[in-house]
């Protein structure tokens, strides 16, 4: 008789196991907390009275601070009327279960926490300190950068939102600027019969510079693209629907192309800071009063002469060339931006909900694990680490 040859299984392996079948939480009432912006130039909320009015109607409680859409000419009656409580007491506000910021709460702000409460907010993680993710750390807060949060295509919805605004509105500003008396030549945005158009260099073929020069060629500009990624420019091309003049950052080429131009946008974007791709010799033999738009200011600028300014004062005057160098662009628009934005919070608020609460959405939706830096209190944000030298831990050892 043949010897049966031994089974790589023990006995206790081969014998029928239990299986744990996922358990769902049932539909969360969220409450939701959204205090007034403090930070300089931001006129934004997160939501919208629109918006309020979807998540009420879905069960939820919105706390908001008295006056927090005054500057994008939402009133507290409009919050009222679509069910929204409304408070004068900030503390109040910071003191809810789940905190909705645009710009990332201060210090001060933090120790309003209730301790493991949700934040979502911009992180702006060049503009923080160590002390920043100590604070949230001490209160075990949960938190998600609303920038880094990615679609199901694999693009951030916010930054790219916010970049369509940036850019068009890079061509609203450089039209004011030139058809004034002050800072620019008296000339019209537009190609009127007879007259020659306007030369516009765009530098950046990425989502701000796609809507610079969508609106550029929309008023009737010759546009020419740099950028050193011939993916992008191609891109572009496609996006657009048409050729144009496209170059990598070649310095002759360039040179050649701000010396006949009218303005000129950069939108050109860095790992740390965004690489200065124009001279100050360069601006030097720009035409008189041409206009220089640097939407890259936000990390440092790509013009070697850009200087930050504000929305007060927003340019200023250097080898005769007019210089708009104000970071935050979209807040110019704030209420264009605040329902921008609100249309990425409310879909993401909504699903929270319907999945039974923040751990559930973060196990299945990759991109929203993706927006996390704080889970409960405990970092888990490699960049964020390596950044400020702290420990992080791996957010999929933390949720399974």
């Amino acid at each position: 008789m043949a010897k049966q040859p031994l089974s790589p299984f023990t006995k206790q392996q081969l014998l029928p196991q239990e299986e744990t079948l996922e358990i769902f939480k049932r539909k969360g009432e969220l409450f939701i907390g959204i205090p007034k912006e403090t930070a300089f130039q931001e006129k934004r909320v997160c939501l919208t009275p629109d918006a309020v009015s979807a998540l009420i109607n879905n069960g939820h409680r919105v706390l908001i601070e008295s006056e927090a859409g005054k500057g994008a000419n939402f009133s507290d009656n409009d919050y009222s009327e679509a069910g929204a409580e409304i408070t004068k007491d900030t503390a109040k506000v910071f003191a809810c279960p789940m905190v909705l910021k645009v710009e990332p709460p201060s210090l001060d702000q933090i120790k309003m926490f209730n301790p493991q409460a949700i934040l979502i907010s911009a992180l702006q993680i060049k503009t923080q300190s160590k002390k920043y993710f100590e604070a949230l750390a001490a209160k075990r807060i949960t938190a998600l950068a609303f920038e880094f949060i990615r679609d199901a295509d694999g693009t951030y919805p916010a930054v790219r939102s916010l970049s369509e605004i940036a850019g068009t509105a890079s061509v609203l500003i450089a039209s004011e600027l030139l058809s004034n008396s002050k800072s620019g030549n008296g000339l019209m945005f537009g190609n009127i019969s007879g007259v020659p158009p306007l030369e516009v260099v765009i530098l950046g073929a990425g989502t701000v510079g796609e809507f610079a020069a969508r609106g550029s060629i929309g008023l009737g500009a010759n546009v020419k693209v740099f950028d050193n990624s011939i993916t992008k420019l191609r891109r572009i091309q496609t996006s657009l629907g048409r050729l144009l003049f496209t170059s990598t950052l070649q310095p002759k080429n360039l040179f050649k192309a701000l010396k006949r131009c009218d303005v000129v946008i950069g939108a050109v974007r860095g790992v740390n800071r965004a690489p200065i791709v124009v001279s100050e010799d360069m601006v030097k033999h720009m035409k008189k009063r041409a206009i220089i738009i640097d939407v890259s200011i936000d990390m440092g600028g790509c013009f070697e002469t850009s200087e930050v300014t504000t929305h007060k004062q927003p340019t200023y005057l250097k080898h005769d060339v007019t210089h708009y160098c104000v970071p935050n662009i979209p807040a110019k628009y704030p209420r264009t931006a605040s329902v921008s934005i609100s249309n990425i919070f409310t879909p993401y608020l909504l699903k929270i909900a319907e999945d039974g609460g923040i751990e559930n959405s973060l196990r299945f939706d990759k991109g929203l694990k993706n927006g996390l830096y704080f889970y409960h209190g405990i970092l888990t944000s490699k960049s964020v680490a390596e950044w400020f030298d702290l420990d992080f831990s791996d957010i999929n050892l933390l949720i399974f």
